[in-house]
């Protein structure tokens, strides 16, 4: 299965989140997207904990000090 990547490096800062919550709302249980980042995004795994009524899997693949990778996925059960 193909994982999407959202590099959100080039996309302007306030779309941002919206952009990242369409996409995990968009996901079939099972399936994830890879988040590329130029900074650690434990702001938005807060924010995933505080705005979600849906479990949520995050997986650090990359942590800096350049790019962050995130790997943000909806588990099967």
């Amino acid at each position: 299965m193909t994982q999407a990547v959202i590099d959100v490096r080039a996309i302007i800062p306030r779309e941002r989140h919206p952009r990242i919550f369409r996409n995990f709302h968009s996901l079939k249980p099972g399936e994830a997207f890879e988040l590329v980042n130029d900074h650690d995004p434990k702001p938005l795994y807060y924010q995933f904990q505080a705005e979600l009524d849906a479990p949520f899997d995050w997986e650090y693949l990359e942590q800096g000090p350049e790019v962050w990778r995130v790997r943000i996925g909806r588990p099967l059960a």
